[in-house]
């Protein structure tokens, strides 16, 4: 199999039972992407750009909460195979967001895109 070339900057698994990485969930950061990659077998990748991503959530179900997790939902507008991405129990939740806020900003910034720019209007 061939190595990645992606040049992560954050990368975790899905927490199962007692917050445990046994899960065929990955999920990765990247400075332009967010991906997931599914599966053992039968592998299914999503990737999504940072800038598209308009916006994002953390939950704490309690089972989650119990063993230090929490659940990251995003929105990404104009994604049309996949408006909603989930990093479901992941670890340290709130350093990703704050990674996640960084990077969607840089991403903007490099493409020269304000969140206003990504909703048209109905005014004619």
């Amino acid at each position: 199999m061939k190595k990645d070339t992606f040049d992560y900057i954050w990368t975790d698994k899905k927490r199962t039972f007692l917050g445990l990485p046994w899960s065929f969930t990955r999920y990765y950061i990247t400075d332009k992407k967010i991906i997931v990659r599914k599966g053992f077998l039968s592998v299914t990748e999503e990737e999504v750009d940072l800038y598209k991503i308009t916006d994002k959530k953390m939950l704490f179900p309690l089972g989650q909460r119990m063993v230090g997790c929490a659940t990251i939902s995003m929105y990404a507008k104009g994604d049309v195979d996949n408006p909603d991405i989930v990093f479901k129990s992941i670890k340290n939740a709130r350093e990703v967001m704050k990674i996640l806020d960084e990077r969607i900003d840089q991403a903007r910034d490099r493409y020269d895109i304000r969140g206003r720019d990504m909703y048209h209007s109905d005014f004619h």
